[in-house]
Order: C-alpha cells, then sequence, then structure tokens
C-alpha cells in the first residue's frame, strides 16, 4: 500500500524539464578544504543524503550532514576555520534556494571585512554589520532583478551563525533554525542541552508579542492559518535574509504572486534582519554544539539531540541526527524508515523538510591556544547543477 502511494505521489508531482527552470538543478556537494575544492570533495552520499563523518578543525573535531527533501536544496551551510578562530554558518531557504545560497556565498566574506575593520576583534556588532551587508546585498540585487523576474522579492532564509573567537562563543541568529551546547554535568556522565539560539517563529508566543508591539496599529500582523500562526498570515518566521516584499513596499505589488501579496501599503517593514546574538564564555565542561536547520527540531528535542551525541561514536554523527529525525517522519506517518527513502525529492517534502546538521567537537585546550596548530578548513555543503 505504501509503494502504491508513493508512485502515485510521484505520477503527481512530475513535470516536463523547461530549459533554464531552476527547479531542475540537482543538489551535490561541494567542498573546499584546505585549498581543495571541487564537486563531491570529501562528501559521501547516500540517495538525498550527503554526510562527512569526520574532519578536523581548528577547535577540534567536526561532523556535517544534509539531506535533501525540496525540488530544489533549500538548505546551505558552511564551516570556515583559521588562525582567526571558527565560522558556522546554517541557511534555511524559504520559497525557494536563491537566499540561502547568496548568504552562504557572502556572509562569511562580509563577516571577515567586518572583522577587519575592527582590527580582527569580533563583537556582536561585528556580526550585526556582516548581517546588514549581507541583507542590503541581496535588496541591491532584487532591485536588479525584479522586473524580469518578480519572484526574487518572495524569498528568503533563516539565518544561524556560531562564531567561536578566542574563548568566547557568538550565536546569532534569524528564524527558527536553533544551536544547542551539549554540556557535561560535573563529575556524573551526564550531559545537558543548552539551546543557545534565540528563534524568530510567530508559533512563539513572545515572537507574537513582540510582533504586536512593533506594530500597534496592523491588527492582523499575525494570523492564524492553518493551525499556524503566521505573520500577516503567510510567513512563520518573522527575522529572515530576503523576504524583500514584507521590508520595502515598493515590491508588493502585482508583479509578485497573489498569495505573497499585502492588501495594504506598509509603513515600515514587517520583517527585521537584525539577529539575536548570545555571547558566551567557552567552558571546559563545554563539549559539543549542535547547528541545525529546523527540519531536525521538527522531530528531534534538544535533549534527544544531545543524548544522541553523547552516547555514539563521533564519526558520522550528524548523519545519525540526520536518520534520527528521518526515522521519527516515517514513524509519524507510519511507514518504514526504508520505505521514507525511496520517495524522491520533491514528493518527500510532504514528509519532511531539507535538513542540515553541524556538530563540532569543543577542545577547550585547543581553543585556548587560539586554534595554532589545527587545519585550516574552508567547506560549504551545496548545489549545484
Amino acid at each position: 500500500m505504501v509503494e502504491g502511494l508513493m508512485n502515485l505521489l510521484s505520477v503527481c508531482w512530475k513535470k516536463p524539464v523547461v530549459k533554464g527552470d531552476s527547479s531542475q538543478t540537482t543538489a551535490a556537494a561541494a567542498v573546499s578544504v584546505n585549498g581543495y575544492n571541487g564537486e563531491g570533495g570529501d562528501f559521501e552520499r547516500d540517495g538525498l543524503l550527503w554526510y562527512r563523518d569526520i574532519g578536523k578543525y581548528s577547535g577540534g573535531e567536526y561532523s556535517m550532514a544534509v539531506v535533501q527533501a525540496n525540488q530544489v536544496l533549500e538548505d546551505q551551510s558552511q564551516i570556515e576555520s583559521g588562525s582567526f578562530g571558527t565560522f558556522v554558518g546554517v541557511y534555511d531557504g524559504h520559497g525557494g534556494p536563491d537566499v540561502a545560497r547568496y548568504v552562504c556565498d557572502n556572509l562569511f566574506r562580509n563577516f571577515h571585512v567586518a572583522s577587519a575593520e575592527d582590527d580582527g576583534v569580533v563583537t556582536p556588532e561585528t556580526i550585526k554589520r556582516a548581517f546588514l551587508q549581507t541583507e542590503n546585498g541581496f535588496t541591491a540585487r532584487v532591485s536588479q532583478l525584479f522586473n524580469a523576474r518578480p519572484s526574487i522579492a518572495t524569498v528568503g532564509s533563516c539565518c544561524l551563525v556560531g562564531v567561536i573567537y578566542q574563548q568566547t562563543l557568538f550565536i546569532a541568529n534569524l528564524g527558527d533554525s536553533r544551536a544547542v551546547l551539549g554540556k557535561k554535568v560535573g563529575n556524573t556522565g551526564g550531559m545537558a542541552a543548552i539551546q543557545l539560539s534565540s528563534e524568530h517563529n510567530a508559533n512563539l508566543e513572545e515572537v507574537r508579542h513582540e510582533l504586536k508591539n512593533l506594530h500597534p496599529h496592523d491588527s492582523s500582523i499575525v494570523a492564524l492559518k492553518y493551525g499556524v500562526w503566521r505573520v500577516k498570515g503567510i510567513i512563520q518566521v518573522s527575522r529572515s535574509i530576503g523576504d524583500v516584499y514584507m521590508k520595502h513596499s515598493e515590491y508588493n505589488n502585482d508583479q509578485i504572486a497573489q498569495k505573497f501579496r499585502l492588501p495594504e501599503a506598509t509603513d515600515m517593514p514587517i520583517l527585521s534582519a537584525t539577529p539575536s546574538i548570545l555571547t558566551h564564555d567557552i567552558h571546559p565542561n563545554d563539549s559539543f554544539l549542535i547547528f541545525a536547520s529546523d527540519g531536525l527540531w521538527e522531530h528531534l528535542s534538544n535533549d534527544e539531540a544531545v543524548e544522541i551525541v553523547h552516547n555514539n561514536p563521533r564519526a558520522g554523527i550528524a548523519k545519525r541526527l540526520v536518520k534520527a529525525a528521518l526515522q521519527e517522519a516515517a514513524k509519524k506517518r507510519e511507514m518504514r524508515y526504508s520505505d521514507l527513502k525511496k520517495i524522491d525529492k520533491r514528493v518527500r517534502r510532504h514528509f519532511h523538510d531539507d535538513i542540515t546538521v553541524i556538530v563540532l567537537f569543543l577542545n577547550y585546550d585547543q581553543i585556548c591556544k587560539g586554534g595554532t596548530g589545527g587545519p585550516s578548513v574552508s567547506l560549504r555543503s551545496a548545489l549545484e547543477h
């Protein structure tokens, strides 16, 4: 019965290939490590799952995995690590891959420039400037392309960044991706799960209050639609890069699709591109960090994810987290994981979202030495073709 349903869904979602149609792009993994850059690099593949089981960065070891559900992979992510410290980014696109790709191409570069302006010192303001520069850059791109491609104004991306600078960890977030710290509990052998990122999803009561306070004269700033709270009844997150039609009223016109159009003109941006930023002094008991897009947290709690990392070998741990989430997604649909794996991209989106996971294991002694002696890494899970 399950096989019949999958076949039916596959037929329903098939469409002809149109030359130049970006929805026919096939995701692949691109990696650049120690100067090497090539398709598939050191990533391995299992169907729609790409993973790098284990690698070294300047502050310890990492594991990385991404699984595709959309017709075009909308998640992007990267690790940049060297003498400056370590930069991790998880970018969960919505409405298409354009913004997540743009952020992956530009945010770290903007961060590097911003920190250089501050004599190499990293502060919350450094990170905010990098986010603002990235937002402004994409808005300029929308201005250039809008008349030819108005849909560019309706795509966006959540944006989660972690920066390790000296012995300080900065977590910056827009949207509902999440960073969770695994922290040793004394000498008990236990591990506490500590969420470090603030989320900006309208399903959270505090986010709805924030929106209402910012827009006191707009009674429809949040609306319950199909059992889910949404900003203006359209989008779940209140902060993002992109989604330009909700920030600049000139793009809210009849050139964009009807489902995105706001019925009234706005005199101020509805969404924000200013990240919430947490600063954390790294402690010897800080064991590891899990950075993941919302696709993981739909199916696993913070405690469950930390327990999986704590109780299993480091090698392949990001892949193990992704598979645990997929097994939960299959269980919710009363099907086997092996059957879920057979479902093609796009149709797969009815069962789960794209999922990106990066696990950083923290070597406190190495971090205290400034990462000296550790390898330089420039790695991204990506797309193309």
